[in-house]
């Protein structure tokens, strides 16, 4: 209970005295008017619009310690009796004095349509929202030594991890959001101090574990010293530009090689056999308009055909062995000029020799070495067909054995003059190394006019 007030006692003068402010209790209400809930020494003593309490005479709601309806001062507080403790606290006082009158809560306007933006249709659900969990903050690291601050900063991080995304959050009141970053704590000591000292002014390099920047990040450019390094490391050196340069070139022979192959052996014998098979029509209508008479021709001119039935050969023969003029173009070539000249079928006696390509450029004397003895050789003329045996073969000789066109050849085992005829090739097959002869003797001698031989005709 408080001491009593200097206006409540009846005996003091001055000031103080009763009435001397006016009425009986105005001073009582002056200072209760005055009186501040927050720093009022006597709490409960005073009216508040959200305290209430009883009256001495137990009316609900009259202000403790305001002048009786008598007008009568206050009494001593000797004489009043010990009120019970009646205040009780309202809240819904205290929220209508302090904020005014609340509206009940009611449905949310809905947001006007912003221009240009897709509307939302009402059955539309919301998204949900996943909560952010708040972030923890650190302990303030205390003001000491580098490797007091490790030790506690490590400890710190230990009580308090970093939340996962701490990376997003703003660095400093100059973010975005204008709250402080996470950082990463700071680790090591003097040594690690160093180090960082030491790589100051080198360019940072990508994170330890990974090969590289992270995608989308633009790469560093590179200083005038690294660029000229760069530039000069892409270039090749000269051994490399050498050895490509040799492989470039074998690559080149070899396909010139494969192209010079397809040609001889495959291109050669069709454009050889194009021309043999003109040369032979053309030498048909001759002898159908009645030129080609037996006697002597010029070098490239054909004049009779050869037909070897085993063989199914039928190819020109022209006067000369020019190997660009006639053996190029598939054609036979007639011994007949200088030591070479040979006799012609229609001569009484003498060796008809002739020449041909055993490969390439229609390759017509292939396989005259698969002759057998007995095998028929026909030569067709103007006037006449002549067949001829194959009696012999010589398959190796030397190209300058011209022994083997003689009249009476030499190694065909003819002892005396007669009608002969000698094949002449190359060989082995694809050179020109040796010579490969093969010899006939005449056997019939049949006018055109009676049709052809036997051997043709079956």
């Amino acid at each position: 209970m408080s001491a009593p007030r200097p206006e409540d006692d009846p005996g003091l003068q001055g000031p103080y005295a009763q009435g001397a402010y006016g009425a009986d209790g105005a001073f009582a209400a002056a200072v209760e008017s005055l009186a501040d809930p927050l720093n009022d020494p006597l709490p409960g003593e005073h009216a508040s619009p959200w305290f209430r309490s009883e009256g001495p005479q137990g009316d609900a709601g009259a202000p403790r310690g305001a002048a009786p309806a008598g007008g009568a001062g206050r009494s001593p507080a000797s004489e009043r009796p010990q009120e019970a403790p009646g205040e009780w606290y309202d809240p819904e006082g205290y929220q209508r004095d302090w904020y005014g009158p609340q509206q009940p809560p009611g449905p949310a306007p809905a947001p006007a349509p912003v221009p240009g933006a897709a509307s939302v249709t009402p059955e539309t659900p919301a998204a949900p929202v996943t909560p952010v969990a708040p972030v923890t903050a650190a302990a303030p690291v205390p003001d000491e030594t580098l490797g007091l601050r490790t030790a506690d900063t490590r400890r710190i991080v230990a009580d308090h991890p970093a939340p996962p995304f701490a990376s997003s959050v703003s660095a400093g009141p100059s973010g975005p959001s204008g709250t402080s970053a996470v950082t990463d704590p700071v680790t090591g000591g003097r040594a690690e101090r160093r180090r960082a000292a030491k790589g100051r002014g080198r360019r940072p390099g990508p994170p330890t574990g990974t090969t590289g920047p992270a995608p989308g990040t633009p790469a560093a450019p590179l200083s005038r010293v690294e660029a000229r390094r760069a530039a000069k490391a892409a270039k090749d050196s000269p051994a490399v530009v050498a050895s490509r340069a040799v492989g470039e070139i074998f690559i080149s022979l070899g396909v010139l090689m494969l192209l010079f192959v397809t040609y001889q052996l495959w291109w050669t014998n069709v454009r050889a056999e194009q021309i043999a098979g003109k040369e032979t029509n053309k030498i048909q209508e001759e002898w159908a308009k009645g030129a080609g008479k037996p006697g002597v021709f010029a070098p490239g001119q054909g004049f009779a055909i050869m037909h070897i039935p085993k063989l199914d050969v039928v190819v020109p023969i022209a006067e000369g062995i020019n190997k660009e003029k006639v053996l190029d173009r598939g054609l036979l070539g007639h011994y007949g000029e200088g030591k070479l000249k040979t006799a012609m079928p229609e001569d009484k006696q003498g060796n008809f020799a002739v020449a041909g390509h055993r490969n390439t450029h229609g390759e017509p004397f292939r396989y005259i070495n698969k002759l057998s003895p007995g095998d028929p050789i026909v030569v067709e003329t103007r006037e006449a067909y002549y067949t001829y045996e194959m009696t012999a073969i010589l398959p190796q000789t030397s190209p300058s054995n011209i022994s083997v066109i003689e009249p009476i050849p030499v190694g065909s085992g003819f002892t005396k003059p007669g009608r002969y005829i000698t094949l002449t090739t190359c060989t082995p097959e694809f050179t020109s190394t040796y010579r490969l002869i093969v010899w006939g003797k005449m056997v019939d001698e049949r006018p055109r006019s009676e049709g052809k031989p036997k051997t043709l005709v079956g």
